[in-house]
């Protein structure tokens, strides 16, 4: 099955399985599973060269680099992950705080043989990256932020009642109950992918139908819900041990909309002093599907010592 094919599928009734979805990518891509840090992590792997992990978000998979992965594959060895509760990983009841699941990348990395990689992480994957970059800089090189920081003070602030005209990130307080996400969602998590990519896209046509379809049947079934759900609500946990990080010692890089560009230098200013922070203009949250090429360009020349 090649990308072509994939991307062509109009009445989307099945979706292919990760395997199958990674070798439609260029780059001789393989869909693996691995134990590390006690939970199977699932990860697609290729390319040749210095590791670079894609650590992705909510409500998505791995799949969402899929319109990056074959360039960066030319430099780099990549690999995508699905986190812990994302996707085909493993969805246990607990360790959703951000330092453990930035050891589920040490581990992973550890496994396969490399003691020091690159992180680009977008979403809830980019708190994780931060998370590796404070609590274990001996083994990060660089490391890509896209469109979201670490989790802080200041988000105990946003809001739940928006003034009018104002923006509100309803799903944070949504994504914060327990057991009533997994009732109103099983088998209807279409709806909420659409309404979260078409909320914060700058074009909506610019994730596919056959894209969405694979990110909800990816959040369909009531695990998927309550795990990544979990990410959120260990935020409060992410903040007190955000108070205990220093300064960001590996190189940073954010890339960001032009919606976050202010916010994240404003914030970065204070944390990694000497982060550079791009914003990717015509894009909304999702970087990496919304302009792939001008990512790829910009992650490729941070990575490429």
């Amino acid at each position: 099955m090649t990308e072509r094919t994939v991307r062509q599928v109009a009445d989307v009734t099945s979706i292919p399985s990760d395997a199958e979805l990674a070798r439609s990518l260029d780059g001789d891509f393989d869909s693996r599973h691995a134990e590390v840090n006690g939970i199977d992590l699932h990860y697609v792997i290729g390319g040749q060269g210095d590791p670079l992990f894609l650590l992705g978000g909510w409500p998505q998979t791995w799949w969402q680099f899929h319109k990056i992965m074959p360039t960066l594959a030319r430099r780099h060895q990549v690999i995508a992950v699905d986190l812990r509760g994302m996707g085909s990983s493993g969805k246990p009841e607990a360790g959703y705080d951000k330092r453990t699941m930035a050891g589920d990348i040490l581990a992973l990395a550890h496994l396969l043989g490399h003691a020091r990689v690159d992180i680009a992480g977008h979403d809830i994957g980019a708190t994780v990256a931060y998370s590796f970059a404070a609590n274990h800089p001996e083994a990060a090189g660089r490391i890509a932020l896209l469109d979201v920081l670490h989790p802080e003070e200041s988000w105990f602030k946003f809001s739940v009642l928006p003034r009018p005209g104002q923006f509100v990130a309803w799903w944070f307080a949504f994504n914060q109950l327990r057991g009533l996400p997994e009732k109103l969602l099983e088998g209807r998590s279409r709806h909420l992918v659409d309404a979260m990519l078409d909320l914060l896209v700058a074009d909506p046509t610019a994730i596919s139908d056959f894209d969405r379809a694979v990110y909800a049947q990816a959040y369909s079934t009531p695990e998927a819900i309550r795990a990544s759900n979990g990410w959120y609500q260990a935020f409060a946990q992410d903040i007190e041990d955000e108070k205990g990080y220093g300064f960001l010692t590996p190189p940073i890089l954010a890339l960001t909309s032009p919606h976050t560009y202010e916010p994240a230098r404003t914030t970065l200013a204070r944390t990694a002093p000497d982060a550079k922070v791009v914003k990717v203009d015509g894009s909304g949250h999702f970087l990496a599907e919304e302009q792939p090429d001008a990512v790829a360009q910009h992650l490729t020349a941070f990575f490429t010592r």
